[in-house]
This record gives C-alpha cells, sequence and structure tokens, in this order.
C-alpha cells in the first residue's frame, strides 16, 4: 500500500462520505423519534399491522407483531434498511469508479509512471473502500444505539445490535468487492455508478419478492440480503457461522479475482 495514495483518496472522498454518513444518521434518528408515538397509539398501530400480509412483515425483519414493542425490535424493522440498502449503494459507488476514474479521467499515466506498482495502487485504493465502509457503518451504529440508549432511554440487548451490526457492515463490504470486480471487467474506461446501484437495486427487488411471494422465496438465495438476519428479538440470535462463510468467501474471492486482472488489464491512458 502506498500511503501518499491512500490519504490522497480519502482526502478526495471525504465529502461524499460525510454526505452519506449524514443521511442515514439522520434517517435513523428520524424513524426512532417515531417510537414514543407508536407506543402511544399502540393498539391502533397493531390492529393496522395485523392486516398486513405475514410475508410482508417478513421482508421487515418482523417474525412476531409483539418484537414491534421493542425498542430493538422497531429498530431493526425500520433501519436496518437504511444500511443494507443505502450502505450498499454506497459501497458500489465508492468501488465501482475508485479505480476506473484514473483512467476516464486521463490520469492513469500520471499515476503510473511515479514509484509505485499497480499492486501499490490496488491496495491503497482498496484499503479506502473498506476504511470508509467501516467508518460508514461505525457513525451509522452509534446513531442507533445513543438514540436508542440515550434518547428513547430504552433496555436492548447490545449484544443483539451489534450482530445486527455485523451483518450489514459485511453485506455492504460485499457490494464493495464486487464494484472493484466489475471495474476491472469494463474494457473502455467510464463510469459505472448506475451499473453499480442497478446491481444493488435488482438483487434486493429479488429478495423482497422472496419474501412477499411463497412461489418465488427460492429467488431469495440468489440475493445477499437473504443472508442477513434481523431477527433480533429471537433468543437464539447469533452470528450464523455459514452466513459469515458466505459473506467472507465471496468477498475474499472476488477481491483476489480483481486484484489479479487489474494487474494484468490494458490501462487507458
Amino acid at each position: 500500500m502506498n500511503l501518499n495514495l491512500f490519504l490522497k483518496e480519502m482526502r478526495f472522498n471525504r465529502v461524499s462520505l460525510l454526505v452519506w454518513m449524514a443521511i442515514i444518521t439522520i434517517l435513523i434518528t428520524i424513524t426512532m423519534s417515531v417510537y414514543p408515538t407508536f407506543l402511544e397509539n399502540q393498539s391502533k398501530v397493531m390492529g393496522m399491522i395485523s392486516l398486513v400480509p405475514k410475508g410482508a412483515l417478513e421482508f421487515k425483519g418482523i417474525s412476531n407483531i409483539a418484537d414491534l414493542n421493542s425498542v430493538l425490535g422497531f429498530y431493526a424493522a425500520n433501519n436496518v434498511i437504511y444500511m443494507m440498502v443505502l450502505g450498499s449503494i454506497f459501497a458500489m459507488v465508492l468501488s465501482c469508479n475508485i479505480l476506473l476514474k484514473e483512467e476516464y479521467n486521463k490520469t492513469a499515466e500520471y499515476l503510473l509512471t511515479r514509484p509505485v506498482t499497480r499492486s501499490e495502487v490496488f491496495l491503497s485504493k482498496l484499503g479506502v473502500v473498506l476504511l470508509q465502509i467501516f467508518l460508514l457503518n461505525l457513525v451509522a451504529t452509534l446513531a442507533g444505539f445513543l438514540v436508542m440508549k440515550f434518547a428513547l432511554k430504552e433496555m436492548f440487548s447490545v449484544s443483539a445490535f451489534l450482530i445486527l451490526s455485523v451483518y450489514t457492515f459485511l453485506l455492504n463490504l460485499l457490494f464493495g468487492a464486487t464494484g472493484l470486480f466489475l471495474s476491472t471487467l469494463v474494457k473502455k474506461p467510464r463510469p459505472i455508478t448506475t451499473l453499480g446501484i442497478g446491481l444493488v437495486l435488482v438483487l434486493y427487488f429479488l429478495f423482497t419478492i422472496s419474501k412477499i411471494t411463497e412461489n418465488a422465496s427460492g429467488l431469495g438465495y440468489l440475493s445477499p440480503f437473504k443472508y442477513v438476519s434481523t431477527n433480533v428479538m429471537d433468543k437464539a440470535y447469533k452470528l450464523c457461522s455459514w452466513n459469515l462463510l458466505y459473506f467472507s468467501g465471496i468477498s475474499l474471492l472476488l477481491l483476489s479475482i480483481s486484484y489479479f486482472r487489474y494487474k494484468r488489464r490494458d490501462i487507458y491512458t
């Protein structure tokens, strides 16, 4: 890794990171501010929710309507979507273009004539992707924790909350690895932001269909969203070893392929 290149990329992408942090923090705060009102009108709201199909509730991560009475159950049902979808879009947008921008901005020749190897370029930019995804997840996790613990002053399982946060972090990392992989497949240098966002939305759509349509439940296994467990109120809730293997295995595979493809690809200057 080249420290100067790493710091340069961190500075270049810092505004985007701060904007995404602000958006997700605001959404979490606004959503959780509704929780006291939800409790005050519990009977009316529960009556309305009971009319919602079971599949639609499971899609929201609600296996039992009573889970919404807990602040953590309410958080999982209403806020995890921000880090699952918005966090994944952030990871995709960042990783899809961090390698390619040197080519379509015509700065690749300048970069590669400096005393840095392709391995250093790739690893430096990979370090930026990993750190920024981690920072986004860290801020979102802190926002959720602080709102529930100090603003709402509710008791909840911190371990279950952290496990849920780890799942969304691993999901975002997987999409970050996917973005880097896609960028090494592009033959002509051009922004592929739309492609990355589209892939996230398509995979989330497949996950949604699998949850609300019983006949299409098998489609869920094609989507990484399927492997994020949000059933935080289950006493046996934990990090599933198979899910961890899925996220870590695919991410490492995509990163390894991306690394070797980048070292061998023709760089447009």
